[in-house]
């Protein structure tokens, strides 16, 4: 069964983003560049919400896949079902979907930002870890990392490491 993670980078207020999306709080190092590259070798397939993959193609200068060379799914109500120059947009049920690639062959699944959409995954019990780069700033508002849900979701750690410039990246298993 592939391993499903949701995570990022976030404020210690827990925000993704400034309410107008922007990101030039983070303060990106050679440890964090380090731990990416080793952890997308660890996945195939990137999940997201239509709100991160638009405000990833801009970021990313992409007119197609901010996520290129790696099996991209969009999940939206608004857009077009189907593909679409190096994603796949999926208006189904998205829990089922996920359900489903889960126990097809191949690497770990990344939900790529988007906590509303992940609350869809938590509350169907399909995020396996939760992994984030926590910056040491806050930012009072913005895109929140985490929504309420129906229930508590208990955590276990599994790491912790401090970066030099004050950073600390933390893994935790979603205990079911």
């Amino acid at each position: 069964m592939r391993k499903v993670t949701f995570g990022g980078a976030s404020s210690l207020d827990n925000y993704f983003a400034r309410k107008d999306h922007a990101v030039d709080w983070l303060m990106w190092s050679d440890e964090a560049a380090s731990m990416m590259t080793d952890y997308w070798k660890t996945i195939d397939t990137v999940l997201m919400g239509r709100k991160t993959y638009e405000v990833g193609l801009k970021i990313s200068k992409s007119k197609s896949n901010p996520y290129a060379g790696i099996k991209s799914y969009v999940f939206s109500r608004t857009l077009q079902p189907g593909k679409e120059a190096g994603v796949e947009i999926v208006q189904k049920d998205a829990a089922a979907f996920v359900r489903k690639l889960k126990g097809q062959e191949g690497k770990d699944i990344c939900v790529m930002g988007g906590g509303d959409f992940a609350k869809t995954l938590f509350e169907a019990k399909l995020i396996d870890e939760i992994g984030f780069n926590i910056h040491p700033v806050l930012l009072g508002s913005g895109i929140p990392v985490f929504y309420e849900m129906k229930h508590q979701i208990d955590l276990e750690l599994l790491s912790c490491k401090a970066f030099k410039n004050g950073c600390v990246a933390v893994t935790y298993r979603v205990k079911q």
